[in-house]
């Protein structure tokens, strides 16, 4: 929490008491405008990847609660940036992407964000923009004259998305460097399109965002607004929306309800009550008492997290189907209805079945180098009990119509045989 207590508008209120606010740029300023009116606010989206992950996840929740507390959110579609790379937080400049590319991504991105927002064309509708609506339009040496002269080297080299990359002597190119002024650009481009005063963002984004403020401060004569979310880390001090699989995507054919549900119920101890507040909306009194429990039973707050968090990006029935999913896996040992599925016939069954290429097909194991890695560790199992060497699946190891296959504690698969 802020040391700013007393907000009048709701809409600071609820970031401040749920952790939300890092730093601000006026939030006197901002609170005012917020108590008494609509303020349009938005948060840009970079179109690098067919989904967005967990750990964009807070930004969208940002938005959330921007149009729940009665204010209007844009969510900006970087069609244009994504061509140039943020270099922010990167050692090495992105793959640039095709156009072609970027639109395939943004069309998958956009599906996510009707979970959390009601889009249309009342007053506190959300809205989505595409940067390159305006970014691709600009004659580069008009735009460097009317806007670059707004922008000294000396800054510039301040700032940490580049300083850092000069201190660990990784080139940057003269693209990247240009990424700081599309960014104040679009906060200009929306001040004017959509009378938009507020950007958002998270707090590595603190130094673009500054940017956009002065640049609408110097050309538009008016002053508008940044806030960041603090960048969160587990405990351990991993990264949000990462596992050791890989990236927690929010798009469904890229990573289930019930690995979603998996990702949120192995959150660790310590943070529980962080992850209550940001990523789900129960009212905070809950937040903190299930955060107070103890011993075994802060597992019982894990589940609710799980549920609740995928509740909100894949709906009730998916999140209630995980949570039965699970307590039918780990807690009574059976075949949970929802755990990731591959069929195999009796005749392949017949003419020879390696098992840890059933391992590999059901995305358990990437390469028969782990799945043998794993079968030294005794972690590979079949129905519940360790492999201890290769061999191929045959009819003894099946019950009721399926086997269940484990890599640990914590991932199963279902081989249905038919």
């Amino acid at each position: 929490m802020t040391d700013q207590t007393n907000f009048k508008s709701e809409f600071l209120r609820i970031l401040d008491e749920r952790g939300f606010i890092a730093q601000g740029t006026n939030l006197e300023g901002l609170d005012n405008a917020a108590s008494k009116g609509i303020v349009t606010g938005y948060i840009g989206f970079d179109a690098t990847a067919k989904s967005l992950h967990a750990g964009g996840l807070i930004q969208i929740m940002l938005l959330y609660w921007m149009q729940q507390t009665g204010h209007r959110p844009i969510a900006l579609m970087g069609g244009g940036t994504t061509k140039v790379g943020d270099p922010t937080g990167k050692d090495q400049q992105r793959k640039l992407l095709t156009d072609q590319d970027i639109t395939d991504n943004m069309n998958s991105i956009k599906s996510v964000f009707t979970k959390f927002l009601k889009f249309g064309d009342g007053p506190t509708d959300a809205v989505m923009v595409n940067n390159d609506d305006w970014l691709s339009k600009l004659g580069y040496i008009e735009f460097l004259r009317d806007y670059g002269v707004h922008f000294t080297i000396n800054r510039m080299l301040a700032f940490d998305s580049v300083k850092l990359r000069l201190e660990r002597e990784s080139p940057m190119t003269f693209l990247e460097f240009n990424y700081m002024l599309m960014q104040a650009y679009d906060f200009h481009e929306l001040l004017n399109r959509q009378n938009c005063t507020l950007q958002m963002g998270g707090s590595d984004q603190w130094g673009n965002i500054i940017n956009g403020v002065e640049l609408c401060r110097r050309t538009d004569g008016k002053e508008v607004f940044g806030l960041t979310t603090p960048l969160l880390t587990t405990a351990s001090g991993g990264k949000m929306g990462k596992t050791v699989g890989g990236a927690v995507w929010l798009n469904e054919d890229m990573f289930s309800p019930y690995d979603y549900w998996q990702y949120w119920r192995n959150a660790e101890d310590a943070d529980v009550e962080t992850l209550l507040a940001r990523y789900t909306v129960l009212p905070m009194d809950e937040v903190r008492r299930l955060a107070a429990l103890e011993g075994a039973e802060i597992n019982e707050a894990k589940k609710v997290l799980a549920t609740e968090a995928t509740a909100l990006l894949h709906g009730r029935d998916a999140a209630d189907r995980a949570a039965a999913t699970a307590q039918t896996t780990f807690e009574q040992g059976g075949l949970g209805g929802d755990l990731p599925t591959i069929d195999l016939t009796n005749a392949a069954l017949n003419t020879g079945a390696p098992i840890i290429d059933q391992f590999i097909a059901a995305g358990l194991c990437a390469s028969k180098g782990e799945a043998r890695r794993h079968i030294k560790a005794r972690a590979l199992k079949l129905n519940d009990e360790p492999i201890d060497q290769e061999r191929n699946l045959t009819t003894d190891d099946i019950r009721d119509g399926a086997v269940k296959i484990s890599v640990g504690k914590k991932k199963h698969a279902i081989i249905r045989i038919s």
